[in-house]
C-alpha cells in the first residue's frame, strides 16, 4: 500500500467534487484548537454521505458520534429545510465545540444535539416512540457496534439506510487473536451483519487521507 498516493488521490477527488467551504474548514480547525482528535470523515466521505441521503430522499437522520459536527454538517446540508438530524455525542467538551460549529453553519434549527451515552439515548428514543429515521450513521465507540445497530433497527422503517464507519480497522479484523476491543467489536458486528435477515448489506473497503478502513452499508427490508 502507498498511503501517500491514497492521500494525493483523495485530495484530487476533494478538489474536483467535494470541496470544503469555510464553515467545514473551520470545523476541522476547531478540533485542533480544542485538543480533540482528528477522526472526522474525510471530505470525500462527507460527500458520499450526502449522496446516500439524497438517493434515499432522507428527511430524518440519526447520527451516533458527533465529535465536532463535521459529518453532521455534511449530512444536514443534504436534507430538505423541514428535515431533522438527531446527533449524539458522549463527551460534553466535544458536544460544546460541535454546538458552536453547528451554530456557525446556521443549522441549529435542524440539528438536535444530544449529550450522553449513545445506548441510553437510543433506548430513550425507542421508549418515547420516536418517529422512524430514513438514514442512520453510526460512527461511535466500536465495542458496542452490534448493540447500536440492533437498537437502530428499532428506529428504522423498510428502506432505511444504515451506514457504519470504521469496520475494517486497517485489515486488523482478519486477526482472530486480537486483544483490541475496538477490533473485536467490529468483528462481532460484521458477523452479525452477515447473518441478519432484517437487512440487505455489504461492506466496502476505503482508502484515502484516513488510510485503510471500511464502511458497512445496510438497507432495512
Amino acid at each position: 500500500m502507498n498511503p501517500q498516493l491514497f492521500e494525493k488521490v483523495d485530495q484530487y477527488i476533494t478538489h474536483l467534487v467535494a470541496s470544503e467551504d469555510i464553515v467545514l474548514q473551520e470545523t476541522i480547525q476547531s478540533l485542533d484548537d480544542a485538543s480533540m482528535p482528528q477522526i472526522s470523515v474525510t471530505p470525500t466521505q462527507g460527500k458520499f454521505l450526502q449522496l446516500m441521503l439524497i438517493m434515499c430522499k432522507a428527511k430524518r437522520v440519526l447520527e451516533l458520534g458527533t465529535l465536532g459536527a463535521y459529518s453532521t454538517i455534511w449530512m444536514t446540508r443534504a436534507i430538505p429545510s423541514d428535515g431533522k438530524v438527531i446527533t449524539v455525542e458522549f463527551d460534553p467538551h466535544h458536544a460544546h465545540i460541535a454546538s458552536q460549529n453547528i451554530a456557525k453553519a446556521g443549522l441549529s434549527d435542524q440539528i438536535d444535539l444530544r449529550v450522553g451515552k449513545a445506548m441510553d439515548v437510543l433506548h430513550e428514543l425507542i421508549t418515547h416512540g420516536e418517529e422512524a429515521f430514513d438514514f442512520i450513521f453510526i460512527d461511535a465507540d466500536k465495542p458496542p457496534y452490534t448493540e447500536y445497530f440492533e437498537l437502530a433497527l428499532q428506529l428504522s422503517h423498510p428502506g432505511t439506510v444504515i451506514i457504519c464507519d470504521n469496520v475494517i480497522r486497517e485489515g486488523k479484523i482478519l486477526d482472530e487473536n486480537t486483544d483490541d476491543e475496538r477490533v473485536k467489536g467490529v468483528q462481532r458486528f460484521n458477523q452479525m451483519l452477515a447473518n441478519n435477515p432484517k437487512v440487505t448489506a455489504t461492506i466496502i473497503q476505503t482508502v484515502g487521507a484516513k488510510e485503510y478502513d471500511g464502511m458497512a452499508l445496510a438497507i432495512v427490508k
